[in-house]
């Protein structure tokens, strides 16, 4: 995932914010506040197993703890699990997460879907000293920031229960075993986001089989680096061309909960990311929300990606709560 970076033009789009006692276009801004200092001992939690690399010790005592902690709020938790085969020819135990919220028959709204990946990158291979590149990465940021997002979601959720729609909530696993910098062996496209294809091609299957237990959903985000210091999540590319009326509705609601400056209404680049096969497979329009540093000169993923120093002395709980805050934005205007 993310090595392979394709400039798409995108349109800006403008938008405006509100409160809640006031209506504007389509939505009011919402009081119920996301927690932010929440997230962030969520996102520590994660770290304090250590990185969680695929068919490591610390992998499994995390999942277990994701898992936990989404019936904890009510979630019914499945575990999908599966052997996939990393670029290199190693079996990856894998086990994507997926917690289903309770009573969809009473939300008059639908389904959606928040999805991220929830293991670490096994190499630090864009790290400055060469001597890290086959080091694990602890990803506070590129792992463990999106499922803390969704996690306090989820407790939010449980204690605001007042949402017409349900949502759900899949934590991707084997996103990260992707094609290290230092390996020459090929171009690796493929060898990213291997749990989310699993469970695009099994949502696939299960539609075309009218299993009556499928959810159908009427769009997806993904969460991918959603805690970074100094953060701006610009438009994806392959959002924009598969769900761009999803990018407009999100992007809206963080300019009517305050957080537009997080949003810039610009083009990014399109990323090869776990929405991709969530779109092209299991055919969910489904937007990345994910962060864009133009400026970089290290990466436009930002300084930290895929580097020994992804750690939680670069979680932001002002970008937690921006990204937070936009969703609990967007969900509850459903």
């Amino acid at each position: 995932m993310r090595k392979y970076i394709y400039i798409i033009s995108v349109m800006c789009l403008m938008a405006c914010g509100t409160t809640k006692k006031q209506s504007v276009e389509d939505q009011s801004v919402v009081t119920i506040q996301f927690n932010a200092d929440s997230a962030y001992q969520f996102c520590a939690a994660q770290c304090a197993f250590g990185p969680r690399t695929m068919n490591s010790e610390a992998h499994e005592q995390c999942g277990a703890w994701i898992q936990q902690k989404f019936q904890q709020y009510g979630y019914q938790v499945e575990l999908q699990k599966a052997d996939l085969k990393g670029y290199d020819g190693t079996i990856l135990k894998s086990t994507n997460i997926i917690a289903k919220a309770p009573s969809l028959k009473e939300r008059a709204g639908g389904a959606i879907l928040i999805c991220a990946h929830w293991d670490s990158r096994p190499w630090a291979d864009n790290d400055p000293d060469s001597t890290n590149w086959r080091k694990p990465v602890m990803a506070a940021n590129d792992g463990a920031s999106g499922v803390a997002v969704m996690l306090e979601l989820a407790r939010l959720f449980q204690q605001h229960d007042s949402l017409n729609v349900a949502v759900d909530f899949v934590c991707f696993d084997a996103e990260d075993w992707g094609i290290p910098q230092w390996d020459e062996t090929g171009d690796g496209t493929d060898s990213w986001a291997l749990g989310s294809q699993y469970w695009a091609k099994k949502y696939q299957e299960q539609t075309l089989s009218a299993n009556p237990s499928t959810r159908h959903y009427t769009y997806g985000i993904l969460l991918d680096m959603v805690g970074g210091q100094g953060a701006r999540f610009y438009q994806e590319g392959f959002s924009m061309q598969k769900a761009s009326t999803i990018v407009e509705k999100v992007w809206r609601a963080a300019n009517a909960a305050g957080y537009g400056s997080f949003f810039p209404a610009k083009e990014g680049s399109g990323v090869t990311d776990d929405h991709v096969p969530v779109n092209e497979v299991a055919n969910i329009p489904c937007i990345d929300i994910i962060n864009f540093y133009p400026d970089c000169p290290q990466s436009s993923f930002g300084p930290t990606w895929h580097t020994a120093s992804d750690d939680m002395r670069h979680i932001d709980k002002n970008t937690l709560q921006a990204v937070g805050q936009t969703l609990v934005q967007l969900v509850y205007n459903e």
